[in-house]
């Protein structure tokens, strides 16, 4: 299964959503009919409609509070109370830009998130004007109020004649009966001059008329969810967090993955000195001072146990050794990712072929990375695969440098579990990298990381 982030499915297409029931053997959604039938009556063409009808009275009532309560603030500018005003006029516009949110949240399934709260050195009255004032948040609602109200009259327009069009024509075969009864005529007129006149009363008339009908109520759906599109770009773009401000929340959540991943390796690096090294180090001490007393009274004893300590010596050096190879191995300050790979690989307990296609080095940073990420991979593939072979590719595409290991073992590894893949993807989402993890059960399993490349 390839495993990837995205967002929960938008309202109204749940588990027994209209024309389809749930697969639960597969998680899936079936349906008996296909979209462009079952569109007119699914909960979500219906919330869509209910979100273009609801954005006149809306686009009215924020565009006569914006353009009064702005008119009113610039008439005072020449007086104290101008500027509190304006503040006030961008304190409203945020709090409708909240109500909209809520709204597109509720009708249209769209997730924006918070913009930024407002930033004030010190309380009080003047602080909050001009915290109003140099938000652009609260501009980019006032931007919004006065936008929307144009396209609400459009989109309100178009999407009521044909909603209304489409039901009507479609019934016609229902109500036909009142023009002869009430109007006294046929049907509907399509055309009359006084002496000649054209009606829908006849049955193959009547049923052109719901087939028309019926085509513009299949159609009327998709018209009004390409209008709630250009509604989610106006709150996303006006109402949601600028592109500067998220990138800052990012890069502080970034920050934290990266202080919180440091602890933990210094950690881990104190508990295996801890449980490994410093451990057999003391034991060592301890043999060579029993062998130390021994020495005059039993020799042999005495060799016995040097010799015992001379092994625990050549232990604690290889835990030594591998403990560094971990933090950041020689061979990869010295030959790079090329042989240091091939170093890992090595010890790997299944045949690995790695091939590196670089012509230059990336940035130190970058390297160490690369090279933790495809340790932790390789030793996966030695615990958990019960994979035959395995492969490691590494090669740059413009400005990303790309990772790939592949293996043959047994797959089903997910990133949502919670287990070491899921570390590795924090890792690298802390410096705007990527981790794709394509694992079906029975095998194949392909895990592709992206960094950045730096220089």
């Amino acid at each position: 299964m390839a495993t990837q982030y995205r967002s929960q499915d938008a309202p109204g297409y749940g588990p027994y959503s209209a024309g389809g029931f749930h697969d639960g053997g597969t998680g899936r959604e079936r349906h008996l009919l296909p979209a462009g039938l079952r569109a007119p009556f699914e909960a979500r063409s219906w919330r869509e409609f209910g979100y273009v009808l609801l954005n006149l009275p809306i686009g009215i009532m924020l565009f006569t509070y914006a353009v009064t309560m702005v008119s009113l603030g610039a008439g005072l500018l020449v007086t104290f109370f101008g500027v509190p005003v304006l503040a006030a006029a961008l304190a409203g516009c945020r709090l409708f830009g909240v109500l909209e949110r809520a709204r597109a949240r509720r009708l249209l399934g769209l997730e924006v998130a918070e913009p930024q709260p407002l930033r004030m050195r010190e309380p009080g009255l003047l602080a909050w004007t001009g915290a109003l004032l140099k938000s652009g948040t609260s501009w980019r609602a006032l931007v919004y109020a006065i936008l929307h109200f144009p396209w609400a009259v459009f989109s309100f327009s178009v999407s009521l004649v044909f909603w209304t069009l489409g039901w009507s024509l479609l019934t016609y075969p229902l109500w036909f009966w009142v023009f002869p009864m009430w109007a006294g005529q046929g049907g509907i007129q399509l055309y009359g001059d006084g002496r000649h006149g054209i009606y829908l009363d006849n049955p193959f008339e009547i049923t052109v008329t719901a087939l028309v009908g019926l085509l513009f109520t299949l159609a009327t759906p998709w018209i009004v969810r390409a209008l709630t599109m250009v509604d989610r770009v106006l709150v996303y773009g006006l109402l949601g967090p600028s592109r500067l401000s998220a990138r800052v929340v990012e890069l502080e959540s970034d920050r934290g993955v990266v202080v919180d991943t440091a602890a933990a390796d210094l950690r881990r690096i104190e508990r295996d000195l801890h449980d490994g090294a410093q451990a057999r180090l003391v034991a060592l001490a301890m043999d060579l001072g029993l062998a130390k007393e021994k020495l005059t009274e039993d020799p042999q004893a005495a060799a016995r146990m040097v010799d015992e300590a001379h092994g625990e010596v050549k232990t604690a050096l290889q835990e030594l050794r591998d403990l560094a190879r971990g933090i950041h191995p020689a061979v990869l300050t010295d030959r790079g990712l090329d042989a240091a790979l091939s170093a890992v690989a090595s010890r790997c307990t299944v045949p690995v072929r790695v091939e590196v296609d670089l012509a230059e080095r990336p940035a130190a940073a970058i390297e160490g990375i690369a090279y933790f990420t495809v340790s932790e991979l390789l030793q996966n593939v030695s615990k958990h695969s019960g994979a035959r072979s395995a492969s490691v590719d590494v090669w740059r595409v413009e400005d990303r440098l790309m990772l790939q290991v592949e293996d043959d073992g047994v797959g089903d590894a997910d990133v949502s579990r919670g287990s070491g893949l899921a570390g590795l993807a924090e890792r690298l989402d802390a410096v705007d990298g990527i981790l794709i993890v394509d694992s079906p059960s029975g095998g194949p399993t392909r895990v592709t990381a992206e960094l950045p490349w730096r220089r």
